[in-house]
């Protein structure tokens, strides 16, 4: 079967994907970026209908191009968010080819490059981006049986309370989506019990700066590595209404009666974990220590922010945290509904290449894989704190975009005709 030819293939047409066409543009290097639906699809179809970039305008998005119907200091909406990606493919005229799933890449045998199956034929490249993403395949814990209540759906496939049927709702998640989801639940008049595990909370705002802002003076969205225990910390923040900083005792206050880690299941009772206190301390240390950074920053570099002591004074605890719950009668509370927002896994399976370790992850360093001629593109951690965020990814694709500019340079040396030189041949 004929195949098409191109320098490197990119898989996927997210954020991460966009980005990389860019820098492979500006280096002139002939690329194909495959995209199985739409630009930046998991925003559109993946995503709750309320929906907001956790991030506000300024901040979220690539150098290149702002939001032209969102305020920089406002929070786009998801479709505001893919809108973007689109306009911003268009503006740099990236190859996006909508539709097409790729379904296997190998390396070719005796000759360099990669044989790249999809659904509309083969492609030989030189090079492949994998560009899909850590939010691949949704994770529900294999912990409540199928049937023991109406409806177990991960926040992937929640899209507002109609949805769900009448009755009380347990969220299994603290991070971004689990809080936005069970306040907007509690909101539409639903019972609510929310499963909170170990958490980091910043606050939305500080002295007058998101906390993006001080993300970035502090250093931590530069940070090449997370600290220990921290790999996968779930961080609760929201842009929701305006955007606020979550705060767990005033959800209780609210209505939401917060227990522990979910933890097991049995003859119609939802266990959890004793461990709701430590858990709402641990995201309170790590509040206040934010907010002493910020101080601290401020004082060091004279600058005339507003004061804000009441930031620093925590809530009275809730009888949910002084008394926790451990067990749940799903049935005698009323429970007909289990929302699971508990993150994603890595699918790779079309990637049939030697570029993971024992445990199935990418084995790469700054996206550049242990598979010559594959890299790697949008994981948290990539290459620091900011990897997987909008404006993380951008810089990380330059810095893939420029190794493969420095590869192709290797690739197209041939030796001088010179007394003694060896003759070259197409492929040393």
């Amino acid at each position: 079967m004929p195949s098409e030819e191109t320098e490197v293939v990119v898989v996927g047409a997210g954020q991460a994907g966009v980005a990389m066409s860019e820098h492979l543009g500006a280096h002139g290097i002939p690329h194909i970026v495959l995209e199985r639906h739409r630009i930046a699809e998991r925003w559109r179809s993946e995503r709750w209908d309320s929906l907001v970039a956790n991030g506000p305008a300024w901040h979220d998005r690539f150098p290149g191009l702002e939001f032209s119907d969102v305020d920089p200091d406002a929070f786009a909406s998801k479709d505001q968010v893919a809108d973007y990606f689109v306009a911003y493919a268009e503006k740099i005229g990236a190859p996006v080819r909508c539709g097409v799933e790729v379904t296997s890449v190998r390396r070719h045998a005796g000759r360099p490059g990669f044989r790249v199956e999809t659904s509309e034929g083969l492609i030989d490249a030189r090079f492949v981006v994998a560009a899909t993403g850590p939010f691949q395949r949704p994770v529900i814990p294999p912990i409540v049986p199928d049937g023991a209540v109406p409806v177990q759906i991960h926040s992937s496939g929640y899209r507002n309370p109609a949805q769900l049927p009448e009755g009380a709702v347990v969220v299994v998640g603290a991070g971004s989506s689990g809080v936005q989801i069970a306040d907007e639940l509690r909101r539409s008049g639903r019972r609510v019990f929310l499963s909170v595990g170990p958490h980091d909370r910043p606050p939305r705002e500080y002295r007058g700066r998101d906390f993006c802002w001080w993300l970035g003076v502090l250093g931590v969205w530069d940070a090449e590595t997370p600290p220990q225990g921290a790999e996968h910390v779930t961080i609760a923040v929201s842009g929701a209404r305006g955007g606020h900083t979550v705060d767990f005792r005033a959800l209780a206050g609210t209505g939401i009666e917060l227990v522990g880690l979910t933890d097991s299941y049995e003859d119609g009772v939802l266990r959890f974990a004793p461990d709701l206190a430590a858990n709402i301390a641990l995201g309170d240390t790590k509040y206040l220590d934010f907010l002493r950074a910020a101080d601290a920053y401020v004082e060091r570099n004279g600058l005339d922010f507003p004061e804000e002591p009441q930031a620093h004074v925590l809530g009275p605890d809730p009888e949910c945290l002084t008394s926790p719950r451990l067990e749940l009668d799903l049935a005698g509370a009323g429970v007909t509904s289990i929302v699971w927002a508990t993150g994603f896994a890595a699918d790779y399976g079309w990637l049939e290449v030697d570029a993971f370790d024992e445990k199935g992850r990418p084995n790469q360093r700054r996206g550049v894989s242990s598979e010559p001629g594959v890299y790697f593109l949008g994981l948290p951690w990539l290459s620091r704190r900011g990897s997987s965020f909008i404006w993380g990814v951008w810089h990380d694709a330059r810095y893939v975009a420029d190794h493969i500019m420095i590869q192709r340079g290797y690739l197209a040396y041939r030796p001088t005709d010179r007394p003694g030189a060896v003759p070259a041949t197409p492929e040393n």
